[in-house]
């Protein structure tokens, strides 16, 4: 077909309407209840915007309103699909997935961390990513211990 017979909106339309897909890293998708929960409610808001934006008449402005619902209802369906749901923690002894951990760092900040999975992740609220450099430096390790996280050294004071 001739370019001529071609909104010039509908090509701009279209393009608009192709989104990446929304990057899943190769770690496990470990999971807590409440990480569990989150995806599937944002797996369900992603859905009820996508039926949403279905009703939409205008075919151009149904695929600009369609395209992140329909991006974000993927990345969600198969991080629910491949969630590992993780009991908590059975001991405080070591440093494990679920934990709270309060470290001292070496330059006197004392924080407090819940490891948690990748999407739950949001260190402003308290929770960190099993993944992150930090969590990887602690899983495993004991109140006193003092491990490396970057170019600090952080010692473990508390394990909840």
């Amino acid at each position: 077909m001739s370019v001529a017979f071609v909104k010039e909106e509908s090509a701009e339309a279209a393009s608009e309407t192709v989104l990446p897909a929304r990057p899943i890293s190769g770690r496990p998708n470990l999971v807590t209840e409440a990480g569990l929960k989150l995806l599937q409610d944002e797996l369900a808001r992603a859905q009820q915007a996508l039926e949403e934006a279905s009703r939409i008449e205008d075919i151009n402005e149904r695929r600009r309103q369609s395209a992140v619902p329909y991006r974000d209802a993927q990345y969600f369906a198969e991080r629910v699909r491949t969630a590992q749901l993780m009991p908590a923690p059975a001991s405080n002894d070591v440093v494990a997935f679920g934990h709270k951990v309060t470290f001292e760092r070496d330059d006197g900040r004392v924080q407090t961390y819940r490891i948690v999975g990748e999407d739950e992740a949001n260190p402003a609220a308290g929770t960190i990513s099993h993944g992150s450099p930090v969590a990887i430096a602690l899983m495993g390790k004991s109140v006193g211990d003092v491990v490396r996280a970057g170019q600090h050294e952080l010692e473990i004071i508390a394990i909840e």
